[in-house]
C-alpha cells in the first residue's frame, strides 16, 4: 500500500473556537535556495528530531500551505505573521515581488492554496540592518501601495475594528530612519490617511520591542510618540543563566518577563510565549563569519506540558488587564517553523502535535476534532521536490547508537 493516496486532497479545517486573535511568528525560508544566509532543510540532515512531520517540504507548494493552514486552525491558531523582507539594494524603489525575500509562502503558497482564505495573515517589515530601510517618502509612496494592494485588501488579512494591521520588526532602526519623533508620527499618519482612502477604518502599526529593561521604560512609553499603537515581541524574551533548566524555571522565567513588558505599559503590550531556544544548528563559524551569536546563547527547552502551563498563566494575566487592553485582543506564539534557529511549534518528529495541542486546550474552546493524518499517512509524497532527503537510517544511528 506504499504511495496510494487514501483521499484526492486534504480534508477541510474543523477550526477550534477563539475568543481572540492567536497569532504564530511564521519564518518562511524553507523553499531551496530561497534563505540565502543559510541552506535550509539541507542545515538539519544532522538533526533528525527536527525533521517536520510534513517532511522536507517545498514551501511554495500550496498543499503545504493548506496542511499549515489546517493543523493551524484545528488547534486555534487563527493568524500567521509572515517576516517580511526588501533586499537592500532596492530600497527607496517601487516595491516588485522579485525583489523580495523569502515571500514564496505567501505568493507561491498561501495565496494559491484551497483553504487559504480560511487563515489570516499578517506581515512584520523586517527592517534590520540587513535589509532595507525606508523613509517618509518611500513608506507613503512605495511601501504603503504595495503592502495595500497585495496583502491588506485581501479579506484574510488581519484587520481589527477594520484597520489591517503592521508589524514592524525593527522599530529602533525606523526611528533613525527619519529626521525627528514629529516627522515619523506624520508619515505614520500619512499611512493611516492612505488606508482611509482605500476603503479601511485606518491602520494599526505595533512595535516589536526585545529589550525590556527597566531602564528603558521611558522608550517603551514614548512608542505612542512615534506612533505606534501597540508593542510585542517575536519570542518571550527569557534566556537563563545556563542552559538546560527546569520547566518550572522556564515557565517563572517566562511569566517575570511578561511582567517586565506590562509595568512600562500595560495597555499597550501583547504577550507571546516561547516553547523552547536551542540554535544549536547556527552555531557553526559560518554563522559566527556572518556577525550572529547564537554561539553564545544559552539553550532552553520547555516540555508540552509547560509550555501549556506557561499558555494558561499567560492568559490569566492579560484576561485580569482593563478592558481595552491589547493583551486581551492577541496572543502570540513563538514561533511556527523556526527550524534551524529553534523555535517551533509546527508538528516534528520529537514533538508530535503536542504543542499545538497544548494550545489547542488552553486558547480554545476545544470544540472541534482535529485531524492527525500527516501527509505520509494520507498517500502524499510530492510535499518534497527539492530537497535531498538524507539517510534517516545512518544519521541516527550516528548520533543516536541507533
Amino acid at each position: 500500500m506504499y504511495n496510494i493516496k487514501l483521499t484526492d486532497y486534504i480534508t477541510a479545517p474543523k477550526p477550534a473556537t477563539t475568543d481572540r486573535v492567536v497569532a504564530a511568528h511564521y519564518y518562511a525560508a524553507w523553499k531551496k535556495g530561497a534563505a540565502g544566509l543559510h541552506n535550509g532543510f539541507d542545515d538539519l540532515h544532522d538533526f533528525p528530531e527536527r525533521t517536520p512531520l510534513l517532511g522536507y517540504y517545498d514551501e511554495e507548494n500550496p498543499m503545504v500551505s493548506d496542511f499549515e493552514i489546517k493543523w493551524a486552525l484545528e488547534h486555534g491558531i487563527n493568524c500567521f505573521i509572515h517576516c517580511w523582507y526588501r533586499r537592500k539594494e532596492h530600497a527607496g524603489k517601487p516595491v516588485r515581488v522579485e525583489d523580495l525575500r523569502c515571500v514564496h509562502a505567501l505568493h507561491e503558497a498561501l495565496f494559491h492554496a484551497r483553504f487559504g482564505n480560511q487563515m489570516q495573515f499578517a506581515i512584520m517589515y523586517e527592517n534590520s540592518l540587513r535589509w532595507a530601510g525606508t523613509d517618509a517618502k518611500d513608506l507613503v509612496e512605495n511601501l504603503m501601495p504595495f503592502w495595500t494592494e497585495q496583502y491588506f485588501k485581501r479579506d484574510n488579512y488581519l484587520k481589527i475594528d477594520g484597520k489591517p494591521v503592521l508589524f514592524v520588526c525593527n522599530p529602533f532602526r525606523l526611528n533613525q530612519d527619519f529626521a525627528s519623533v514629529a516627522e515619523q508620527h506624520a508619515a505614520f499618519d500619512a499611512c493611516r490617511a492612505y488606508a482611509k482612502e482605500q476603503g479601511f477604518e485606518g491602520l494599526w502599526i505595533a512595535a516589536c520591542l526585545w529589550d525590556y529593561n527597566d531602564v528603558k521604560a521611558d522608550v517603551y512609553r514614548s512608542m505612542t510618540d512615534y506612533g505606534y499603537d501597540f508593542h510585542f515581541s517575536y519570542n518571550a524574551g527569557y534566556a537563563p543563566a545556563q542552559s538546560f533548566p527546569s520547566d518550572e524555571e522556564i515557565v517563572e522565567g517566562q511569566m517575570a518577563m511578561l511582567e517586565k513588558r506590562l509595568a512600562p505599559d500595560p495597555m499597550r503590550h501583547v504577550p507571546v510565549a516561547s516553547c523552547f531556544r536551542d540554535a544549536t544548528p547556527r552555531t557553526t563559524q559560518a554563522w559566527m563569519d556572518l556577525g550572529f551569536g547564537y554561539d553564545k546563547e544559552t539553550i532552553y527547552h520547555l516540555s508540552p506540558e509547560g509550555f501549556r502551563e506557561t499558555l494558561r498563566r499567560m492568559k490569566e494575566r492579560v484576561d485580569a488587564l482593563p478592558d481595552g487592553a491589547w493583551g486581551k485582543r492577541i496572543i502570540m506564539l513563538d514561533n511556527w517553523n523556526e527550524w534551524d534557529e529553534g523555535h517551533y511549534i509546527s508538528p516534528s518528529h520529537e514533538y508530535g502535535f503536542r504543542y499545538l495541542q497544548a494550545v489547542r486546550e488552553e486558547l480554545s474552546q476545544r470544540d472541534n476534532l482535529p485531524d492527525y493524518r500527516t501527509p505520509t499517512d494520507l498517500g502524499f509524497t510530492e510535499l518534497n521536490a527539492s530537497w535531498d532527503t538524507p539517510d534517516m537510517r545512518e544519521i541516527c544511528k550516528k548520533k543516536f547508537g541507533v
